[in-house]
């Protein structure tokens, strides 16, 4: 009873965002999606998971590739929204991973198209962090937990069992807050019950400060990690120590002589 009654309130807040898109902005979404989605998402958005081959189109290769996608009924204005803003989507090639790339919409049109797919079936809207309200600490903490080994400690990127964890430099806070709930590609999605609203703040606020951090330790070195880190001080140390040799050798050969 009261799981019902949490979807029902769900459903009713993101009812307005839905409303909220006139008739003529979801029917030109709709020209889009026939434009650009529908050989990989199917009509309707119904998705494709029998592969087929299709053509060149709009903002993919122009060559044959599969025809593959999934549906998109219930995934809201959220997840369309992240995947046209980001440049994920339209997909160049049909089985690479989404990168962040140009984007290849207006802004007109990613508004109308994601107006499309929000109507298509209740979904989440587009969220609207707060990181004011976030704790650095609280956020460091918790990207630590769940982010760092991905995407690592100050949010540079790295790499993953088949595939690539992007940087978040360019990520804007609401794109930081659609990717934890959505998941893109091997993401894990994070529930309000996982990642509550106030924690998902912490989080953008802290990725929002490593973006520029305080690097009180001197040369950061790109802040990728202890490994360059390492091996830098080694060479600087080597030739140090190299360079020490030879002086001492060389005041050595000249006392002796």
């Amino acid at each position: 009873m009261r799981l019902a009654l949490v979807a029902s309130l769900a459903l009713a807040a993101a009812a307005p965002a839905l409303a909220a898109a006139p008739p003529s902005q979801v029917q030109r979404g709709e020209h889009l999606y026939g434009q650009y989605c529908v050989a990989c998402h199917g009509a309707s958005g119904s998705g494709i998971y029998k592969a087929r081959e299709i053509g060149g189109g709009p903002a993919r290769e122009q060559t044959q590739q599969p025809g593959l996608g999934p549906s998109l009924r219930g995934v809201g204005a959220q997840a369309a929204d992240f995947y046209l803003r980001t440049g994920y989507m339209p997909l160049q090639h049909v089985g690479l991973q989404p990168r962040r790339s140009r984007v290849q919409l207006s802004d007109a049109e990613i508004r109308a198209l994601v107006a499309y797919v929000a109507s298509l079936s209740p979904g989440p809207p587009i969220p609207n962090p707060h990181p004011g309200r976030g704790t650095l600490g609280r956020g460091m903490h918790l990207f630590l937990t769940n982010c760092a080994g991905c995407h690592q400690i100050v949010a540079e990127g790295g790499y993953v069992t088949g595939a690539v964890a992007p940087p978040l430099k360019q990520a804007t806070t609401t794109q930081i807050a659609e990717a934890v709930r959505i998941g893109p590609n091997v993401m894990p999605s994070f529930s309000r019950r996982q990642l509550s609203a106030a924690d998902l703040d912490s989080i953008i606020a802290y990725v929002q400060y490593a973006k520029h951090p305080d690097d009180r330790g001197g040369w950061a070195i790109g802040h990728v990690g202890p490994v360059p880190e390492g091996l830098i001080t080694w060479f600087i140390a080597a030739v140090a120590l190299l360079a020490t040799c030879i002086v001492i050798g060389k005041r050595l050969r000249r006392e002796t002589g």
